[in-house]
């Protein structure tokens, strides 16, 4: 969701959910790509501890969307544990309401909040809140010649629009300036359907919510975990792409990874939103760790070898952690949806994670994240109230 300096491919890590779009998701996968080794795959054993049943692997193409697409991959989780049969949700359907909200917000602030793709888990349950949900053959938002997403054109005239509001030219604004607004994001994305056909039975966007996905916005919560501000209460996520200032629950680092193991264990799924510029994270081989070794303190030799086979970690503490964030070096650039836990060879675990950028990796779009990289560069994961430890939840009072 942000980040401006530090890192060698941060500025495309940015881009990708937040401050721009368009080649933001190709500049970021090709900048990953350079993460990789080459005897990975035949160096690691992985053996599944849990995997929970989760839908086909998509691919948000050149679109800051991720946010949307794990918290809709989360939510069609969600429905398999209730028992429903899944639905391939609109992902662009969650994303176009928000764009509407947003622009609003970026109006009301005279400015003064980021524009762009990027977004929040808390956007897909707020719009699924007030707009209701379709499914992907419903709304594919591909109204403008393409087969995948490419927003950059749209982001562009969109922001050029709010722009001219927020100057403010009449010297007091109309009504107008919403409609104008909504009409560029529809005329790339299509219109949104006020009811549609689905198996049979015709429904709204609010009644298929209600009736088929069948989940309660409000059984969801997000947790974050920063030193600042004191634990097990409330915060605002001082992020960019948090537009709607909506507040996070704060826990202890550890508490981070005992949330996520309790929710799998028990059959939940969690929606994680963090950074992914970091060199222990390759796209290509589908693992994510902690490097003992600085990485420009790494020989040749020992940087080629980075990611054939299991490596120890560097300690994560909650004092690292924390100045990460503080220094721009974690960054909120990538959404992202657990699914289970796997082993190494060697009984280490991670967490098995669903990602958004096709199946173009080593593991066919999903990946293998330690919990050491969970606890050091998590910004925030959703999970439901009822995934939470009991120990935990009732120090947070929920």
């Amino acid at each position: 969701m942000y980040n401006f300096s530090i890192k060698p491919v941060v500025m495309a890590s940015a881009l990708l959910m937040g401050l721009s779009s368009g080649f933001a998701q190709d500049n970021l996968v090709n900048a990953l790509k350079n993460n990789a080794s080459s005897n990975s795959k035949e160096s690691f054993k992985f053996t599944d501890v849990i995997n929970l049943e989760n839908t086909s692997i998509k691919n948000q193409g050149s679109s800051g969307t991720c946010w949307s697409y794990s918290a809709n991959s989360f939510i069609e989780s969600e429905m398999i544990r209730m028992g429903k049969q899944p639905v391939e949700l609109s992902q662009i359907f969650s994303a176009r309401n928000a764009y509407v909200e947003k622009g609003k917000m970026y109006v009301r602030m005279h400015g003064a909040v980021t524009l762009g793709d990027g977004g929040a888990f808390h956007d897909v349950m707020n719009m699924y809140r007030k707009y209701g949900a379709v499914p992907q053959t419903v709304y594919t938002g591909l109204n403008y010649g393409t087969d995948k997403n490419k927003f950059a054109e749209m982001s562009g005239v969109m922001e050029g629009v709010l722009a001219a509001v927020v100057k403010n030219p009449n010297g007091e604004l109309t009504p107008n300036w919403e409609k104008a607004y909504t009409a560029v994001i529809d005329a790339y994305l299509g219109q949104v359907p006020t009811s549609f056909d689905y198996k049979g039975k015709k429904y709204t966007p609010q009644s298929f919510a209600k009736e088929v996905v069948g989940i309660n916005p409000d059984d969801y919560v997000e947790i974050s975990s920063l030193q600042e501000y004191p634990y097990y209460s409330k915060f605002t996520l001082l992020v960019p792409d948090n537009w709607a200032f909506d507040q996070v629950y704060n826990v202890k680092m550890d508490e981070l990874t005992e949330i996520i193991d309790n929710a799998l264990k028990k059959g939940y799924t969690v929606a994680w939103a963090g950074d992914v510029s970091e060199k222990g994270f390759s796209w290509k081989n589908g693992v994510a760790f902690i490097p003992e070794k600085n990485f420009a303190d790494m020989t040749p030799e020992e940087k080629a070898d980075m990611f054939n086979g299991p490596k120890p970690e560097m300690k994560i503490t909650e004092e690292l952690r924390q100045k990460a964030f503080d220094n721009y070096t974690t960054t909120d650039d990538h959404g992202m949806h657990i699914v289970g836990i796997s082993k190494d060879q060697n009984g280490k675990e991670y967490y098995i994670v669903k990602n958004s950028w096709g199946l173009s990796n080593d593991y066919k779009g999903y990946l293998y994240m330690t919990k050491d990289f969970v606890k050091y560069k998590t910004t925030d994961i959703m999970v439901h109230k009822g995934a939470i430890p009991s120990a935990i939840a009732k120090k947070l009072k929920l």
